[in-house]
């Protein structure tokens, strides 16, 4: 109901004509596609589709008075670059993808020792942001029905992670005498997941349920680390045990761009870009406060048993 682009005659024309002078049954007639696109997946009918859209978009804003832009299957008319639909959310994708990285490699691998119980749930942190934004970075290079559910299932999963491990590090279910928690609570969660993918890929690709899901998620999670990060910031009177309440507000305002889609200014960025660009900086903070929240536990353990 929001593509209002693709159900306009004059669209359904142009594309209509394109495909009819383009792209004929005879491979000699058809218009060549370069082959960094075609290496994309982009077809013929794709490139009229693409043209058509911008063809459209220019007439309308240079109407008088000029019309609003307008979306085309479900997306803005983003200007491609190098075959990829959408390339500064690529881009910030792969910034974000850095982020773990770094946080995984430069962070947690060199300053965790291996006997911190905490370390494993981190490593599989990292190592599970990178695959999701990878697969954000495909999603937004090449939109098919594929790499859409490949992003949104690895989104649902790192939302609920977040709130696995969060429960897992403020209640202590990582240490030896509590074991049996742990069980249980990583069978929930394991149950829940199944329950979502299943639900979405089986049942219904319901965009509202994926929504309110993350959305629920995501919400007792920051619910859980602001309280946390109250509760340690008084305790210990430490400047860095307030840095996870910094990352859920920051994580909010940058959520909020969401709120307010608007047309691509330059045919480029757009809400959901600058929201990916928006999480880029707490991923490399939370990535110091954990390590840094380790590092305080581990010498707190060491004074107890001396």
């Amino acid at each position: 109901m929001a593509s209002i682009g693709d159900q306009l005659a004059s669209f359904k024309d142009c594309v209509e004509v394109c495909e009819r002078e383009n792209c004929g049954p005879d491979p000699k007639h058809q218009t060549p596609i370069p082959l960094h696109r075609r290496l994309l997946l982009w077809t013929c009918p794709a490139e009229c589709d693409y043209t058509c859209q911008h063809i459209l978009t220019t007439y309308r804003l240079t109407q008088t008075p000029p019309q609003p832009v307008v979306q085309f299957h479900g997306k803005w008319p983003f200007h491609r670059v190098l075959g990829m639909q959408e390339p500064l959310s690529v881009l910030f994708s792969l910034g974000n993808l850095a982020a773990h990285y770094h946080g995984l490699y430069a962070k947690i691998l060199p300053h965790m020792p291996a006997t911190y119980t905490m370390r494993p749930f981190y490593v599989f942190l990292a190592r599970l942001g990178m695959v999701t934004w990878f697969l954000s970075a495909v999603f937004h290079t090449r939109d098919f029905p594929l790499t859409e559910k490949l992003d949104y299932f690895a989104a649902g999963a790192s939302v609920l992670y977040g709130m696995y491990y969060a429960v897992v590090r403020i209640w202590r279910l990582d240490r030896p005498g509590r074991r049996k928690g742990l069980r249980v609570w990583t069978a929930l969660c394991g149950a829940l997941y199944a329950a979502h993918v299943g639900y979405l890929g089986l049942w219904r690709w319901d965009y509202t349920y994926n929504t309110l899901a993350c959305v629920v998620c995501g919400v007792v999670q920051n619910l859980l680390w602001s309280w946390f990060s109250w509760r340690r910031y008084s305790d210990t009177g430490k400047a860095w045990a307030v840095w996870p309440g910094m990352v859920v507000a920051w994580v909010i305002m940058a959520m909020s761009l969401e709120l307010f889609d608007f047309p691509p200014l330059w045919g480029s960025l757009d809400a959901h870009s600058l929201w990916h660009l928006g999480t880029i900086a707490p991923a490399v903070l939370w990535y110091n406060f954990l390590v840094k929240d380790a590092q305080d536990d581990m010498a707190s353990s060491a004074r107890l048993k001396a």
